[in-house]
């Protein structure tokens, strides 16, 4: 299993502030699950000090559990 950290302010949000003070609206950024798991089941992810786990089920569907 992957230990993944990512960043507690997504570059998204500094990127909304700044296109707000412009006038232009954003979205968040989006990314894809397979760029996270990399053909992994699940990985880790530290968001904040804390431990999440990002798993697929058999559906396909995604689980994230602390």
């Amino acid at each position: 299993m992957q230990t993944i950290a990512l960043p507690a302010t997504p570059l998204a949000a500094a990127s909304k502030s700044a296109s707000a003070s412009q006038g232009h609206a954003t979205q968040s950024a989006a990314l894809e699950s397979s760029e996270l798991l990399q053909g992994a089941k699940a990985v880790s992810i530290v968001h904040n000090g804390a431990i999440y786990r990002l798993q697929t089920t058999k559906l396909g569907k995604l689980i994230l559990t602390k």
